[in-house]
């Protein structure tokens, strides 16, 4: 290397646990395969225990700076995630490339790159004011995701009206046909601020030198296909997936420092080999009262084991994605159940509040199913550990992983629109012990599972992207 000083990577965090972690998985393995260096850069707005419990586990070679907090009090109170996130990224950049530059000028490091998540494209014009050679957008979504928002300027000005109400669903290249209504949440209202603020991110990815995508190939084979090939005006895309926190290592998608081993672990250990379902919406998603209502019922109904991780209903948490800045129901979240659900369902099923151990329970023996707000970071820890999956999606990107899942790659079951009891049951029941659909939903995920592992192993095509990446950034691997 270059004066024989080691590379060096900076990262940059935007709020939300699904940004962050795999951010995180990556500089683990960069650090363990290659020796690169990294630093994570995070905002205040997530200082939270969770967030502290991730940095912490990092090893030695990762480290982690959190950027000053910036003044967010002008904004409206019920202004979208989305907007938010953008707009503390902007009113950060200074200090984004004030870091960038002393790291820079670190001589006892070689930073060879920047890499931010997608709500930190902003953040490209730090980057090249302090000096950095090479961005790169680490995109920690599905490939469907990305190939949306690639198109997503020509759609925004080729399509009248709103998504949702075209009568055909939107075909991109090698991806799963899409309703409107299944297109990402924030650009449902061309109205709001959160669509302009998807729009103008879209349109700065090509600025990136190098798309780095938190999927794999087995799990999306026509979208990868699609975007495999080298386009002009387009950056290289490299499938470094899956990045997913290892079990054991107190977290998921919706981890907090807790001991070792929680008490839903133990219950686990009692239950049968596949015969629990797992309930989460991961540690932003909250339901609606009426939708708590009947899915304990249908629950109830389905005669399955189930471990439900319960929080308030969105009405107290303000929107169905209330606790994205904050993993914490906010007011007890068993005064929402049906009267009596509890001690019915006692030694079946067991509820707990806010917080599981989400990658632990995963890979427990005992989980079978897991019925999940489709966020790609739970999709992809379900797959890893080869569990089916029932799909109720909620906002941001669920919508559309959830079309993908059930309508292509065939490893999860979507409930309608109407949650009624009768068929979350039916459905829970299906994807459990079912001898049609549900056996070949678990048949699939036991094949993606396979297919995962092997894209991590020594020659696979997880560790080849990644040593393809590091190939360009540092001129060896």
């Amino acid at each position: 290397m270059e004066s024989g000083r080691p590379a060096h990577v900076a990262m940059l965090a935007t709020p939300g646990m699904g940004h962050l972690i795999p951010l995180a998985e990556l500089a683990k393995r960069l650090a363990a395969r290659h020796s690169v260096t990294a630093t994570l850069l995070t905002f205040a707005s997530t200082a939270s225990a969770t967030q502290r419990a991730v940095l912490a586990s990092l090893p030695p070679a990762v480290s982690s700076r959190p950027l000053p907090p910036v003044d967010l009090s002008d904004l409206p109170s019920d202004a979208p995630n989305e907007a938010r996130m953008s707009e503390e990224c902007t009113r950060s950049l200074p200090a984004i490339q004030g870091v960038l530059a002393d790291l820079n000028n670190n001589r006892d490091t070689r930073l060879v790159a920047f890499v931010t998540d997608l709500f930190g494209t902003d953040a490209f014009d730090a980057a090249r004011g302090a000096g950095v050679e090479r961005i790169c957008l680490f995109f920690p979504g599905s490939l469907h995701s990305l190939t949306l928002f690639l198109h997503l300027p020509e759609l925004a000005a080729s399509v009248p009206g709103e998504f949702r109400d075209l009568p055909e669903p939107i075909r991109l290249p090698g991806c799963v046909p899409i309703p409107g209504r299944d297109v990402l949440s924030p650009l449902q209202e061309r109205s709001s601020p959160a669509y302009g603020v998807m729009l103008r991110l879209a349109e700065r990815f090509l600025e990136a030198d190098t798309f780095l995508v938190n999927s794999f190939d087995a799990v999306e084979p026509e979208a990868a296909a699609a975007l495999r090939p080298l386009k002009p005006g387009r950056p290289p895309v490299y499938a470094l997936g899956p990045l997913i926190l290892n079990a054991g290592s107190s977290g998921g998608d919706a981890i907090d420092s807790k001991p070792p081993r929680a008490a839903c672990l133990e219950w686990l250990d009692k239950q049968p080999a596949r015969s629990v379902i797992f309930v989460s919406f991961g540690s932003g998603g909250a339901l609606l009262a009426e939708e708590m209502r009947e899915l304990a019922l249908g629950l109830e109904l389905s005669g399955r084991r189930f471990l439900w991780v319960v929080r308030s209903p969105a009405e107290d948490e303000g929107s169905v994605s209330g606790n994205y800045y904050d993993a914490e129901s906010k007011k007890d979240p068993f005064a929402y159940l049906p009267e009596g659900f509890v001690d019915r369902t006692e030694g079946v099923g067991l509820v707990v509040p806010s917080w599981a151990p989400q990658t632990e329970v995963l890979a427990h023996e005992a989980t079978g199913g897991f019925l999940t707000h489709c966020r790609w970071n739970s999709t992809l820890e379900s797959l890893v550990h080869g569990v089916p999956m029932v799909a109720w999606p909620l906002y941001a990107e669920q919508r559309l992983n959830a079309v993908m899942l059930a309508e292509g790659v065939g490893a999860a079951i979507r409930l309608p629109e109407a949650k009624e009891k009768e068929t979350i049951a039916a459905v829970v029941r299906e994807v459990m012990v079912g001898e049609g659909k549900g056996a070949a939903v678990r048949a699939k995920v036991a094949e993606l599972k396979k297919a995962a592992a092997e894209g991590l192993r020594e020659g696979g095509a997880a560790t080849s992207a990644l040593d393809g990446v590091v190939e360009n950034w540092i001129g060896e691997n």
